[in-house]
């Protein structure tokens, strides 16, 4: 993931990038205790934790935009294989929703394509913390034909037809291209997706936005591979996802542990990684460029170009590693 290797890259030290709170219809007037942060107006429905305008917090380019770190420092941030584009290949939130997301769909990379967009959104949901009883709508029910979804637009009806899951802490929901879903009250979600902000709506509970129904069915495919995953517990690791696009699993660290070690054995390059820490706290230490804190909730970019560092658990630490991935290379 990030091993030194300056024959290649000039270095470059993992940092800190500040949340950008997102006002949404359905979200949540007061973050706590995810967040210090109450909405002074609007309710806030996502924390952007890696998106194109949120700043790098540390590090040589503090105050910078990710956004203009990935055009200065494209190779350092992704490495040789990744860096054919000069831009973050996913985008990383933390979901509260108080109220019913719309119903929607998201274009996989030909139909974003098609529509002068660079790539599509294929996506994940991570269950930080669960209410009893809390859902989403994964994907529609077998049998479910396109008519059925038109007349259920045009009834209002559309939520007969879908899927529905059970959301308990701890559960990862895979949610690709064109899988129609509505993510309900009830869970605080860690959404992992492709650097995309496209969606769909097909309905949405008479709120006034805008609908996109013509793109929308244009968008769905009737079945998908959308749906919980298992967890695969490996020696040092548990993987949650590996898709073509990104994979997330969760480190332990025991007092500390070595960036070497967050490399999977069949890796062979280094790429761009996340560390977030979905509880407890902790700390990236190494000669080259001392010290970089990890708060609760907070994340840390580590460029394919970092130098060797350690991570230490200062206390309860709950380590979420997200690597992006080029399509072709899930491990």
């Amino acid at each position: 993931m990030t091993l030194n290797d300056s024959t290649v890259f000039v270095e470059l030290a993992p940092f800190r990038i500040e949340p950008r709170f997102v006002e949404r219809v359905w979200g949540w007037k007061d973050l706590h205790p995810w967040y210090d942060r109450v909405a002074e107006k609007e309710p806030i429905g996502e924390v952007w934790l890696t998106g194109d305008d949120c700043c790098a917090a540390t590090g040589p380019y503090a105050g910078k935009t990710l956004r203009s770190i990935f055009r200065e420092r494209p190779e350092a941030m992704l490495g040789g294989g990744g860096a054919s584009s000069s831009d973050s290949p996913l985008l990383i939130k933390v979901l509260f929703a108080r109220e019913k997301l719309s119903v929607q769909v998201h274009p996989d990379d030909r139909l974003a394509q098609k529509y002068g967009e660079p790539r599509g959104k294929t996506e994940c949901w991570y269950a930080l913390a669960s209410e009893p009883g809390a859902q989403v709508a994964l994907g529609l029910k077998p049998g479910v034909t396109m008519d059925e979804i038109k007349a259920g637009i045009e009834g209002g009806t559309l939520e007969q037809s879908l899927n529905l899951l059970t959301v308990r802490a701890g559960d990862m929901m895979y949610v690709d291209a064109g899988t129609v879903h509505a993510i309900w009250p009830g869970s605080v979600l860690l959404e992992t997706q492709q650097n995309c902000d496209l969606t769909y709506r097909m309905y949405d509970y008479g709120r006034g936005r805008e609908l996109h129904i013509e793109k929308s069915l244009e968008a769905t495919r009737l079945r998908t591979a959308a749906g919980k995953v298992l967890p695969k517990t490996l020696e040092d690791r548990t993987v949650l996802v590996d898709s073509p696009y990104f994979s997330v699993e969760r480190i332990p660290v025991e007092v500390s542990r070595s960036s070497k070690s967050l490399q999977r054995a069949n890796q062979d390059k280094p790429g761009l990684a996340y560390l977030f820490a979905a509880a407890g706290s902790g700390r990236l230490s190494s000669p080259s460029f001392g010290t970089v804190e990890l708060p609760p909730c907070g994340i840390i970019a580590v460029p394919a170009s970092s130098p060797l560092f350690s991570i230490q658990d200062m206390g309860e630490l709950d380590l979420i590693l997200i690597t992006a991935r080029t399509p072709g290379t899930v491990a």
